[in-house]
């Protein structure tokens, strides 16, 4: 007999890379956070690839906001270069941010040794109804994000839909 796992939510998983956007990279952090999210029982409604520009990462996550997910995480954008804009798009769309999950992500990094998630300007926070979070793109990062995020994410997730009630 199989036991149906409740469903956690529905995401979607926004790729920050001018290579990947264009076709001309290939994608191994989107699979990764798709297979975590469907192993948190998320529903994954779609990975989009955008260009590391204010506007497009801006649209995507106010697209997926509007169309009612639960979870936006978004991979890549969140260092220190000039290019790296996603927590500026970020703050843009959010309605509030919520500080603790950016600095438990950045903190289990840099304790699981990715520099890069230590090293990361992400924002978590909430717009409207859904959750979003901004994750460094190595794999270590995404990995190590996804282990602290999922229960906090669980956590929010079910305060919000409380409050729609």
């Amino acid at each position: 007999m199989d036991i149906e796992t409740p469903l956690a939510g529905r995401a979607l998983v926004v790729i920050v890379d001018d290579r990947t956007a264009h076709g001309e990279g290939v994608d191994s952090t989107g699979p990764l956070v798709t297979e975590l999210l469907a192993e948190a029982g998320f529903l994954v409604d779609a990975v989009v690839a955008v260009s590391a520009d204010e506007v497009e990462i801006r649209n995507a996550l106010n697209t997926a906001v509007i169309g009612g997910v639960d979870l936006v995480i978004s991979v890549g954008g969140t260092g220190v270069s000039p290019r790296d804009v996603t927590p500026d798009a970020t703050a843009a769309v959010l309605d509030r941010e919520i500080p603790g999950i950016s600095e438990a992500l950045r903190s289990s990094g840099l304790a699981a040794g990715s520099l890069d998630a230590g090293l990361s300007r992400g924002l978590a926070g909430v717009s409207g109804s859904t959750l979003v979070v901004n994750l460094a793109s190595s794999r270590s990062a995404v990995r190590d994000g996804m282990a602290t995020l999922t229960p906090l994410a669980s956590s929010v997730i079910g305060e919000l839909s409380r409050i729609e009630e």
